[in-house]
């Protein structure tokens, strides 16, 4: 009896956990969730000049990283010119897996894109505001919010950090964040440094005198 009881308080307790560790949400705010906002941003596109990475699992010798040239195609070992420009990363993989099977049992291919540049201004980020150097400046997956906002210089002495925005195309509508900058600058509370995405826009106001 005792050890079924206790049985049942570590289930109660791994079930209080995992209730209490959903994507943040900030109140008060119309944006989706991290969670679900990753889940609707737009497949992407392979378009001309950008570079992207061909791994074919245990054959070095056929794997390359190569820009797309100006009439939307890559060369592959073996198989020759592979259309890539207008189609999906995993499009193309596909592809390149089917021409290769006439030469390779069971391939197992990968296609990533390291180099963003037919869509530099669709992803790029904008930092905006009440910063010491507003601008705009390449994606890079992992970046923050603080990152962000370093870049451009951090705030001046005219900000209101904590009303700060943090602005989101998503699913065609344009979803608004609260950021606490302040508290993640000068308390290191991170709740809202989120990660970004292309296209996010931050936005720092200045405080009313």
């Amino acid at each position: 009896m005792i050890l079924n009881k206790f049985a049942l308080l570590i289930w109660l307790l791994t079930l209080t956990i995992a209730c209490s560790t959903q994507p943040y949400f900030e109140p008060g705010s119309n944006i989706l969730s991290e969670q679900n906002a990753s889940q609707t941003v737009k497949q992407y596109y392979i378009g001309v000049d950008d570079t992207i990475m061909v791994t074919v699992w245990k054959n070095p010798d056929l794997s390359i990283e190569v820009p797309v040239r100006p009439d939307g195609k890559i060369t592959v070992p073996l198989i020759g010119d592979v259309q890539a420009a207008g189609l999906s990363p995993e499009r193309v993989a596909v592809s390149i897996k089917d021409r290769l099977k006439n030469f390779i049992r069971d391939p197992n291919v990968t296609v990533i894109v390291t180099e963003l540049l037919s869509h530099e201004y669709l992803t790029r980020l904008r930092v905006t505001g009440a910063v010491n150097n507003p601008m705009s400046l390449n994606y890079r997956q992992g970046m923050t919010i603080l990152d962000a906002v370093l870049a451009a210089g951090s705030v001046n002495d005219f900000a209101a950090p904590n009303k700060t925005k943090l602005y989101r195309k998503v699913s065609g509508k344009i979803m608004v964040m609260d950021v606490y900058l302040g508290d993640i600058l000068n308390k290191g509370e991170l709740e809202t440094n989120v990660e970004l995405r292309p296209g996010d826009i931050i936005t720092v106001p200045e405080r009313l005198f």
